[in-house]
């Protein structure tokens, strides 16, 4: 495992494979956040009359069991679960989609050094189709993978087996940095051989009750892209 903590410049004239969560990471999180924490309750509240308490507190608990699994994120899964059309939910609020501060810059400094700058994604694809058509995003990407196209999600050592030779990256080389804002993903990632790995921190601008995630050191953490500047 590698060692903790702090902010770590990567050493980018040693990387060639720059790997990039979108939810958390390179996307303001709170979109998620308030769709699933705030937005969808409130609509279930109404198709089942009962209150947004009860209505918040019996979906959390449906969440948690599909947690980290494909299910987590699909969208046409929760339609069906919950009788709500989410894709047309999340097109509802899709204004407040956002790019986290100095990604746009990051992403055109690792094109013009020549590195492959892939997408790696839990989330379905039509919650990125209405992501990319908000950000305009995805030219900076030479790859985009997400975890059904794999059939495993990014906490499932699996995917990346799977991603490896889907991409072309060769973790015996040791030049491939991954960043991502959950740590179980990470351990993953490393268990699998990624050399540099960091964590981004403050992966929403404004924290729902109980969202805040705690970071225990394990990865070098970095908050704002800014710091992976020149």
């Amino acid at each position: 495992m590698k060692e903790p903590s702090g902010t770590v410049r990567p050493p980018f004239d040693q990387i060639d494979f720059v790997l990039l969560d979108l939810d958390g990471t390179l996307l303001d999180k709170y979109f998620d956040d308030y769709f699933w924490e705030h937005l969808v309750p409130e609509k279930y509240a109404e198709a089942h009359n009962i209150t947004f308490g009860q209505a918040k507190e019996e979906l959390l608990e449906r969440y948690r069991l599909h947690e980290a699994t494909l299910n987590w994120t699909d969208l046409d899964f929760w339609s069906a679960e919950l009788g709500l059309d989410i894709p047309a939910l999340k097109e509802q609020i899709k204004h407040m989609v956002e790019v986290h501060p100095h990604v746009r810059e990051f992403l055109a400094l690792m094109r013009g050094k020549g590195k492959k700058v892939c997408l790696l994604t839990n989330a379905h694809y039509k919650a990125i189709e209405i992501k990319f058509s908000q950000t305009r995003i995805r030219g900076y990407f030479d790859h985009v993978v997400t975890s059904y196209e794999i059939g495993h999600p990014k906490e499932d050592i699996r995917f990346w087996e799977k991603t490896g030779p889907l991409i072309g990256f060769d973790k015996s080389r040791d030049r491939t940095l991954f960043i991502d804002d959950t740590e179980a993903i990470l351990k993953t990632a490393s268990q699998y051989g990624i050399r540099y790995l960091l964590l981004k921190e403050k992966p929403a601008s404004r924290q729902l009750a109980g969202r805040a995630k705690k970071n225990t050191g394990l990865f070098p953490a970095v908050s704002d892209f800014r710091e992976l500047l020149e």
